[in-house]
């Protein structure tokens, strides 16, 4: 049998953030400015672990990963929010609605592990010290990438897949400014009942899982200062962990809220807002929480601007 097209809309209509129609040269100036710094301040982080030999660790070979996913995160949503705010078409083809959908689970998905995967880095660190370049290889590092990306791809091309064998019928307008996995469902016609398990199982253990590994890292690490011998050894602990727990805490403190609370009808423009926070706030604020609170980024960044004054002589 010939197979049939499953869609029948050919694009769909983004309604964009709550906001009136006067308030949009605000907004535009706003997240443009915030998209602009959250892409250089990820790409300055990056320069930086290259550039400088201190930062050249498997923390940072992590947090580079991170900072290239967060420009990637930002990158699949806010441009496009930023052109219907300019030119006022909220449209986007079908095909450009999937591909979104598709890259914004996958970023998601690998900030995830990428986020968990720190976390058992300074697990090692702090709970097996003596063992710590033994275990955290370069070898251990990249597959744990490796690993990150490959699952991150699996999961969001499964829902891709899925989503591209129902049907779309009359309405095609997504109270969002992007194409979200739950609002694309939600204006289907056809059955959606194994979309839903696909998000139910595997949706949820992507979020889950990472967010236990997380939790157990630095369960062992609370037990592990509580019997330092020495309060030096405590804020030692702590610094090396603070950044990390603070992006985590940011993060899926965002994520549970949107997610896994119970939310009605009329709560659609907070979960608008709920997303802007994990897609656009936090994407901005990791460079300046791990620069601001990191003793090693502050290093390299004395060490980068040193260089720099001492060249022209």
């Amino acid at each position: 049998m010939k197979r049939e097209n499953q869609s029948s809309v050919s694009e769909f209509l983004l309604l964009g953030l709550p906001i009136w129609p006067e308030q949009q040269a605000v907004f535009f100036t706003l997240f443009l400015g915030m998209y602009l710094i959250t892409v250089l301040g990820n790409l300055l982080i990056i320069l930086f672990i290259r550039l400088d030999s201190y930062l050249h660790t498997p923390m940072f070979f992590f947090f580079s990963h991170l900072a290239l996913t967060d420009i990637s995160l930002s990158s699949v949503t806010v441009p496009k929010m930023l052109l219907s705010m300019q030119t006022q078409d909220q449209s986007i083809p079908y095909a450009g609605c999937v591909t979104q959908m598709y890259f914004f689970i996958f970023s998601t998905d690998l900030d995830n592990f990428l986020l968990t995967s720190m976390a058992y880095d300074r697990y090692v660190a702090i709970c097996h010290p003596l063992r710590y370049t033994t275990i955290m290889k370069e070898g251990l590092c990249n597959l744990l990438v490796a690993v990150s990306w490959i699952l991150s791809c699996t999961n969001a091309l499964s829902h891709t897949l899925f989503l591209a064998q129902l049907s779309f019928c009359a309405d095609n307008t997504i109270p969002h400014f992007f194409c979200d996995l739950v609002a694309l469902l939600k204006l289907s016609c056809s059955d959606i009942s194994l979309n839903e398990l696909v998000i139910f199982t595997v949706g949820q253990a992507v979020i889950t899982l990472p967010l236990i590994c997380i939790l157990i890292s630095y369960g062992h690490i609370g037990v592990t200062i509580l019997k330092a011998p020495s309060t030096k050894g405590i804020v030692k602990a702590l610094s090396t962990c603070g950044s990390h727990l603070s992006v985590v805490s940011l993060y899926y403190g965002t994520i549970i809220g949107l997610y896994f609370l119970p939310s009605s009808s009329a709560s659609s423009d907070k979960d608008i807002i709920a997303s802007v926070m994990y897609t656009v706030i936090t994407p901005l604020l990791n460079p300046f929480i791990y620069s601001l609170r990191n003793r090693d980024i502050k290093g390299a960044l004395k060490r980068l601007f040193n260089r720099a004054t001492v060249l022209p002589q």
